[in-house]
């Protein structure tokens, strides 16, 4: 029988444990409380006052900028924040709250469970490989293409947070990643160790194959000489890119054939991550592309040369040349967990539903051709189908805004699509959350259905108006204008016929 013992924090608060190892991670024993609501972690090692001052800004200052307001519970969703410290046989320890339910595998893994996972934690690592995917994982814990999409927008959302705190995680990969595909959710874990920059540097590197190449090639230098570079933001930025093409593609972005010293492995890994690092689909240097001879035959489909990291459509496409091209080894050109956050909304706007039942994806982004084809399974899209163009009202005129909506059976269309003034992202209400208007498929007919938009008119039918609770037919070239307030929009319809 176990025993429970009680504690308190420096500010009094009351806690208790059950002296029964539940866990151990690299630098902590994790106890469970007695009811389970949240766990105490203990360091192991004495922690020194940089780290006791790095954790009171954490459950402190830190914590109440970020949770206080009407985002809390939000955050509260996409972040598993520390909230207090305790300490206990001379052991320092913090206060987590306990991961949501959704973060735990339900099925596990394929043949009953073999690999015994099933209760335990969805460490992100599971969903990043194309040979996990296939041979280990039981295909219920999969989700698809667009719940992956969700996964990676509750990421850099987390991480664009952060950011604006002034904090780094110091050590971003998919092991400090809990996500659920089966919803599109995601839980960044290990906050304890966040980066101050100026005032609490990093205690860890960060995790092999998410490690910036700047702080690879220069692990050789002493912490003090001022070559050394430590992780920060600009280093969190080429893990989050890492973790969004792995997500994506099941791939690494950097593990191609390319060897760099056959004598040394340990070099050779230090030169492929560090000074030598190399994107496998550099356009114009070919000399680490993937030998498909050398995969697992699972992971053969996920090749680049079968799946280029081009089917991820423009806005993502643009992006993955910017992390690993432009900015792999210049940090300040990298993109931002916003610029991700942008190019991730506006790509979920363009996907498209993959009209073959068995398609393991189930979603695919639009190719702007004239016969859309799934990547994934080859089906090719058949009928007609409406791609909105989005323009927005701004000073006097509307402007083309690079951004369109696919239409499929019930898409729905929000207030931040009839006003681009407003983002989907936490800011959003429960009220604005609300769809405005949906699309259906009737006897081959495309129709807009206006559920909310009061100003809705044809402008290329003499400005008709389109009343609430009417429905409106989709035709190519039409107009559609949805609100001429400033940042209102006007859709420019184009159908595709395949």
């Amino acid at each position: 029988m176990s025993n429970t013992i009680h504690l308190r924090s420096k500010s009094g608060k009351a806690y208790s444990f059950v002296d029964k190892l539940i866990g151990a991670g690299g630098m902590k024993d994790v106890f469970f409380a007695p009811d389970k609501s949240y766990v105490v972690a203990f360091f192991r090692d004495k922690q020194d006052a940089n780290s006791k001052g790095r954790l009171e800004n954490i459950v402190g200052p830190y914590r109440e900028r970020i949770f206080t307001g009407t985002e809390s519970n939000y955050w509260a969703e996409r972040y598993c924040w520390p909230t207090d410290i305790v300490e206990h046989d001379s052991k320092l320890g913090v206060i987590v709250p306990t991961y949501r339910k959704n973060f735990f595998f339900e099925h596990g893994s394929r043949n009953n469970d073999s690999n015994n996972i099933k209760g335990k934690e969805k460490e992100g690592k599971w969903f990043a490989s194309a040979n996990l995917r296939t041979n280990v994982l039981d295909p219920k814990e999969l989700g698809d293409w667009r719940k992956h999409l969700l996964v990676c927008l509750n990421i850099v959302r987390a991480v664009r947070r952060m950011h604006a705190a002034g904090l780094a995680h110091s050590d971003l990969s998919y092991k400090n990643v809990l996500i659920d595909p089966s919803t599109g959710g995601a839980c960044m874990i290990d906050i304890d160790g966040l980066v101050v920059p100026g005032k609490f540097p990093p205690d860890v590197i960060g995790t092999p194959d998410f490690i910036a190449p700047e702080v690879v090639s220069t692990l050789h230098l002493k912490l003090n000489d001022p070559n050394r570079k430590l992780p920060r933001r600009e280093t969190d930025l080429h893990a989050l890119s890492v973790l969004m093409y792995m997500y994506l593609l099941y791939r690494h972005p950097l593990r191609g054939k390319k060897v760099h010293d056959v004598d040394d492995d340990q070099k050779d890994e230090s030169l492929r991550m560090g000074s030598r690092a190399l994107f496998i689909e550099n356009p114009s240097d070919p000399s680490n592309r993937v030998n498909p001879d050398e995969l697992k035959k699972s992971e053969v489909p996920w090749e680049p040369g079968k799946k280029p990291y081009a089917i991820l459509g423009p806005y993502l496409k643009a992006l993955v040349e910017q992390a690993f091209i432009q900015g792999l080894h210049a940090p300040n050109l990298r993109p931002t967990a916003n610029d991700w956050e942008m190019a991730l909304v506006k790509t979920v706007d363009l996907i498209q539903p993959c009209s073959n039942p068995s398609c393991q994806q189930k979603w695919y982004v639009f190719d702007n051709s004239t016969k859309p084809v799934c990547p994934f399974c080859a089906t090719h899209f058949k009928g007609n189908l409406p791609v909105l163009n989005l323009y927005s009202f701004r000073k006097d005129k509307f402007t083309s805004d690079n951004h369109r909506v696919m239409v499929y059976p019930d898409q729905y269309i929000h207030e931040w699509h009839v006003n681009r003034t407003l983002f989907p992202n936490e800011k959003v209400t429960d009220e604005q959350k609300k769809p405005v208007g949906y699309f259906k498929n009737h006897s081959g007919k495309w129709l807009f259905v206006n559920q909310k938009i009061s100003g809705l008119i044809e402008k290329s039918d003499n400005n008709k108006p389109i009343p609430v609770g009417s429905s409106v037919e989709l035709k190519d070239n039409q107009q559609l204008i949805l609100s001429k307030e400033e940042g209102g929009r006007m859709i420019h319809i184009q159908m595709v016929t395949a």
